[in-house]
């Protein structure tokens, strides 16, 4: 997750879990999507499931992904960080204060947000240190636009991540103006996972 990304080399995936499957689903799951090697990071984002759950998890992805030299961020999670090891934390929105979270987590910590599709928020944790600012989602009337993404990416050193619903198509066109990519989450259900991702690796090639 490095600003060295630019959006005219072909961007890297990105994949986060749903809120929905056991931890032990997961794991199998992140085997099959990880061994491709298209993955430039994992997030783990349970949403409302117990410590036990995200612990469980945690502890399942965090050696496959550090295996495909993939790094484990948690969403909202610092704790997790600190008592396991993860390489980072993500924040959702209303979530901590990026720079608060840097003083306690280190300058090798990797620390993301959601600016969702407005400009103002993107920009505060572009300009707070944010090692890459995620916008989305991608459809509906609170949409990130295509252009918004150009902006960013033509002005913004920041790395950008484009999340929230994403197609292949939505890959393929988004591809030249984006750093990052979030498959849909049935990249995780499909009865063949690599097969999944592997649409999304071909929209962007």
């Amino acid at each position: 997750m490095s600003a060295e990304t630019a959006p005219e080399a072909a961007p890297r995936l990105y994949l986060v879990t749903p809120h929905d499957l056991a931890p032990e689903q997961l794991a199998a799951a992140a085997e099959r999507l990880l061994a491709g090697g298209a993955v430039a990071c994992l997030r783990l984002d349970l949403g409302a499931a117990g410590a036990d759950a995200w612990l469980r998890a945690a502890n399942l992805l965090l050696p496959l992904a550090h295996a495909a030299d993939v790094p484990l961020v948690a969403a909202d999670r610092p704790e997790l960080v600190e008592q396991l090891g993860l390489d980072g934390v993500h924040l959702g929105p209303g979530g901590a204060a990026l720079g608060p979270l840097r003083k306690r987590l280190g300058k090798d910590a990797i620390l993301g947000g959601f600016g969702g599709s407005e400009r103002h928020r993107a920009m505060s944790l572009a300009e707070a240190g944010a090692d890459y600012v995620a916008l989305g989602p991608l459809h509906g009337p609170d949409a990130a636009t295509d252009e918004l993404f150009a902006w960013w990416s033509e002005m913004i050193e920041v790395p950008v991540v484009a999340e929230g619903g994403l197609t292949p198509e939505d890959a393929a066109r988004l591809a030249g103006i984006t750093d990052f990519l979030v498959p849909g989450a049935g990249v995780w259900t499909a009865e063949d996972p690599a097969a999944a991702l592997a649409a999304y690796v071909e929209a962007i090639s």
